[in-house]
């Protein structure tokens, strides 16, 4: 592709980040109940300046920016350590989704107030006994009167201790097993049936939590996509969740340019070769995803190849935290950051499915290789 980015394309530049210089600010964490709706105000803030969701069109809030002009944003918005996105479900996972499989209604109706953070949007995916393996889930959806009943209980939902909404698979067809049968719901979590029970991390922050579904009626209007075809919805939004849109380049760039920064402190040369190759493999990474953007330009899809996508991402979070604190020495333990960003990275090689499945998906739908179980 050309790497000479358009006049157009450098203009809005300029633009993303003199907004930002004159407008971020440092605000507590979104896994708090003050955090959470301070966030909900900065994301307010950036959709009266159009710039929360760049790439929608505009009847939804957004510019009709390019794939490219995203891109853009998302590196100008990471560099200026801007507040993390407190509905990247809603943004990143379920936009996506209702764009491939949305009726206009559900997308009108829905991806305005998404835009806004008026609504803001949880994951309800895992549960006890489907994690990676989401097709073994058992919560059901039976059909009532004008919608369903959901039951069931999912775990690891993040964001759900404070979210008002979620969207997740629910098996529709008894009948069926794995990834046939599967209905996608979107729910109210303030719905009369749904428990709400935070999880606690490590910070005692809850970034998840359980959700507990007892006869929650939920409406025909809020089903994506066709009953018992589920599982094909779902892979629009795990593919965005591994692929283009919920982990940027702009992201690892930002931690990148911190890390080179980090070492120029010390000029350790025991971990300049390692402080070298995550500047690389940032790059790369960027390289990559503007081909991705250029493909997806071009009419493809975002298919199997998304998983390549996360294997890389994931260890190159890990790989770069990780020198980080070596860098730092016993001096990590009170380097701001560093130690909460390092925990974080560690989520990555198993939220979108580990790093197991992926190699799994790579070796079996893009190499061909027959399943170890046959």
């Amino acid at each position: 592709m050309d790497l000479d980015l358009p006049e157009s394309t450098l203009a809005f530049r300029a633009e993303v980040r003199d907004w930002l210089a004159e407008h971020v600010v440092t605000l507590p964490s979104f896994d708090t109940a003050e955090g959470f709706a301070l966030h909900r105000e900065w994301e307010a803030e950036l959709a009266d300046a159009r710039l929360s969701v760049v790439s929608w069109p505009e009847e939804f809030g957004g510019r009709d920016a390019s794939l490219v002009d995203w891109l853009v944003f998302e590196e100008e918005y990471y560099a200026a350590g801007a507040p993390g996105r407190v509905n990247q479900n809603g943004l990143f996972m379920l936009a996506p989704t209702l764009f491939s499989h949305g009726t206009p209604e559900q997308q009108a109706r829905i991806l305005p107030k998404m835009a806004r953070s008026e609504e803001v949007w949880a994951q309800a995916w895992s549960e006890p006994e489907a994690g990676s393996d989401i097709a073994a889930l058992r919560s059901t959806a039976t059909r009532t009167s004008d919608g369903w009943l959901l039951s069931g209980q999912k775990t690891w939902s993040s964001r759900a201790a404070f979210a008002d909404k979620a969207f997740g698979l629910f098996r529709s067809d008894p009948a069926e097993v794995r990834h046939r049968g599967l209905t996608y719901f979107m729910i109210d979590l303030r719905a009369d049936g749904v428990q709400v029970r935070p999880i606690a991390q490590l910070d005692g922050e809850p970034g998840f939590a359980e959700l507990f579904f007892d006869e929650v009626f939920v409406p025909d209007e809020d089903v994506i996509g066709e009953p018992g075809a589920g599982w094909r919805v779902a892979m629009t939004t795990a593919n965005n969740e591994r692929g283009l849109s919920l982990r940027s380049p702009g992201r690892f760039l930002a931690t990148a340019e911190r890390l080179v920064r980090l070492w120029s402190e010390t000029r350790d040369p025991a971990l300049a070769d390692r402080v070298a190759d995550a500047w690389i493999g940032a790059r790369a990474y960027q390289l990559y995803t503007f081909g991705t953007a250029t493909r997806l330009v071009e009419g493809a899809a975002l298919g199997p190849e998304s998983s390549v996508n996360k294997l890389f991402w994931s260890q190159l979070d890990v790989s770069m935290h990780e020198t980080a604190l070596e860098l730092l020495g016993p001096a990590a333990e009170v380097a701001g950051d560093w130690p909460d960003g390092w925990l974080f990275s560690l989520a990555g090689p198993i939220y979108g499915g580990t790093d197991q499945i992926q190699r799994n998906i790579v070796a079996e739908r893009l190499l061909g290789l027959p399943r170890g179980d046959r």
